[in-house]
């Protein structure tokens, strides 16, 4: 019997608002769906966050035994700078102002995100389908919609009705939007505008003079809408109707709404069965953006070269401070919050490590089968991480009773106790079972800067000026920068 026949998983299903018990359309098997990346930019951490809760979906629902197909698009071509239909193309615009192809920043962007997630040790999706790759498929799906009389052309773009689509369907139901509000707390179109309604989204838009993506179409040279490629690929590798759409909070509208009209008006079918959606990351208490500087790259976190951290931290550690919070929680990045996660995974680590010398009996005074279950019950609540962590840690409490002679084991509970652990901290969390040698020397290298740094204080209170400045100047040649402050002296190391 599959470990899924034997467990009951719930999900926050965002279109009904409540826990539901999954069944997949085929037993034994999953479709999941997840918006992927515009690769126009280094992937914020944001970003990283999403993907890493979905890739815990993914590997639980794996651990579970059932047989899952994940496809997570890149968008390289369509997505315009303010989601309204208007503006530049993001890559096409990177493109210009670096003077380079925009298949080269898709190219050089597209790397940079699959090397952070393998760094967080997510694991790859069955299908990584392009837009680009996928022109063909978006141009016979926009014909398919305009002859069901929910799109129309005008001056070489297509359109999608919303208002037509609304007399027979419910646009606005994932977000809990209703049209007839949209359309009345909406200003009146421009002059220029295309549109026969504020509301209609582009299915494709005829390419500018100075447009360099372009493709031809029946209508004109021109692009796809940013929302189309989402339903031509999702329904090409996972059907018509399948299980799991996820992807984060700011996508439920306008993206998610249009991928489910698009969806219902070519095939008359309702997409997806569940709707997932990953909250954000603040940093400090403020929503992260790179227009007011309260930002952080993974990079940055994992060499310390930023303003925000006073120490380097691991992917490891960064990874399992993600999963302390359910993934439909609001998370805010710190630097305490991040060296009390690696306080903790540390702890778990070296309890984990521990038990293999931990001495046996001949009868348990701990309930593993119990404690196992929990592990499960938690996981089985709508994939939640946090309280998966927290019944992690009551076994490091057992672990060190069992070592303290506090509490009994048998060998049996025991090597059910390793495999139990080892199950969820590497297959389901996606941890790694070593700080890798890279941490390693930068936790060392840490402290022999602390160490000069407190050497350094030492030295300007014995008012030995010319020792401190040796230090400070000497550390900034080996490319240590100290930053002296109300709270003492941090340092940043330059990258190499």
């Amino acid at each position: 019997m599959a470990l899924y026949q034997e467990q009951s998983l719930k999900m926050y299903n965002s279109m009904t608002g409540e826990k539901e018990v999954f069944k997949p359309i085929n037993e034994g098997t999953v479709g999941m769906y997840v918006c992927g990346p515009t690769v126009y930019s280094n992937v914020h951490l944001g970003n990283c966050r999403t993907f890493i809760s979905f890739d815990l979906v993914f590997r639980y629902l794996k651990h579970l035994g059932y047989k899952v197909r994940y496809v997570r698009n890149i968008t390289d071509a369509g997505h315009l700078e303010n989601d309204a239909d208007s503006g530049e193309d993001r890559i096409a615009k990177k493109a210009r102002l670096e003077q380079i192809e925009p298949m080269e920043v898709v190219q050089r962007y597209t790397i940079d995100f699959h090397n952070i997630l393998q760094k967080f040790n997510n694991l790859p999706p069955s299908i990584e389908p392009t837009a680009t790759g996928h022109i063909l498929e978006q141009i016979e799906i926009i014909k398919t919609i305009i002859e069901k009389g929910f799109a129309y052309e005008v001056n070489g773009s297509v359109y999608f009705d919303v208002k037509k689509f609304n007399e027979t369907n419910h646009y606005g139901k994932l977000s809990g939007r209703d049209i007839d509000n949209m359309i009345a707390n909406t200003r009146e179109l421009a002059a220029q505008s295309d549109k026969k309604n504020p509301q209609d989204f582009a299915l494709w838009k005829k390419a500018e003079p100075q447009h360099i993506m372009r493709w031809p179409s029946p209508w004109s040279d021109g692009f796809p809408g940013w929302h189309l490629e989402c339903t031509v690929m999702s329904t090409k590798y996972l059907g018509e109707e399948f299980d799991i759409h996820g992807g984060g909070m700011d996508l439920k509208f306008p993206h998610h709404e249009c991928e489910i009209a698009q969806g219902e008006a070519a095939t008359g079918k309702n997409p997806v069965h569940y709707w997932l959606h990953a909250n954000m990351l603040t940093l400090n208490g403020k929503k992260m953006a790179k227009s007011t500087g309260n930002n952080i790259l993974p990079e940055e976190i994992f060499s310390g070269n930023n303003d925000v951290l006073d120490k380097p931290f691991s992917p490891n550690v960064t990874r399992f401070f993600m999963l302390q919070a359910n993934y439909r929680s609001i998370l805010d990045f710190s630097d305490e919050a991040l060296k009390a996660s690696e306080k903790g995974f540390n702890r778990l680590m070296d309890a984990y490590h521990a038990i293999d010398e931990l001495p046996v009996s001949d009868k348990s005074s701990v309930d593993i089968k119990s404690w196992k279950q929990s592990c499960y019950d938690a996981m089985n609540d709508d994939f939640n991480s946090p309280i998966l962590i927290a019944k992690l840690f009551d076994a490091v409490k057992m672990i060190n009773n069992i070592k303290e002679e506090a509490a009994t084991i048998t060998s049996e509970d025991k090597d059910e106790l390793q495999k139990t652990m080892s199950a969820f901290m590497f297959d389901v969390l996606g941890l790694l079972d070593k700080v890798s040698e890279n941490n390693d020397t930068s936790d060392k290298l840490s402290s022999t800067i602390e160490l000069l740094i407190k050497l350094r204080a030492e030295a300007r209170n014995n008012k030995d000026f010319a020792l401190s400045d040796q230090i400070r100047d000497q550390l900034q040649e080996m490319g240590i920068q100290l930053k002296d402050g109300k709270e003492g002296t941090t340092f940043t190391i330059k990258p190499a």
